[in-house]
């Protein structure tokens, strides 16, 4: 299993149903993983079977301090500015949104590539 597909399948529903009005949000594969690019930027994958959102430097704390989420580690090194979200945390649409929603906030002030 390179990623969770029916995690997949939520997040693609969320997206297509709350975020469709979201200019240069576009599907992505890569890595053995599944995700958002927007506007050419990382913004959210799945990996396995956790959520990684990219929500920078200034909530990645905040999140990480809520259960089942942790530091973005896939390698051995922490990336700074991303989170893990564990299954656990992600029982709700509305919560697998309300990290959507935080990883587009951010993502949608860099730069487009």
């Amino acid at each position: 299993m390179a990623f969770d597909e029916g995690l997949a399948s939520r997040l693609e529903e969320i997206i297509t149903r709350d975020f469709v009005h979201v200019s240069g949000l576009t599907e992505t594969r890569m890595f053995g993983g599944f995700g958002y690019l927007l506007n050419g930027n990382m913004c959210i994958g799945i990996h396995k079977d956790t959520l990684i959102v990219r929500v920078g430097v200034d909530v990645a704390p905040t999140l990480i301090a809520e259960d089942g989420v942790r530091p973005m580690d896939l390698t051995g090194r922490v990336m700074k500015g991303w989170a893990t979200v564990e299954p656990e945390a992600l029982e709700e649409d509305g919560d697998l949104r309300r990290f959507c929603q935080h990883a587009i906030d951010f993502v949608s002030e860099l730069p487009a590539k």
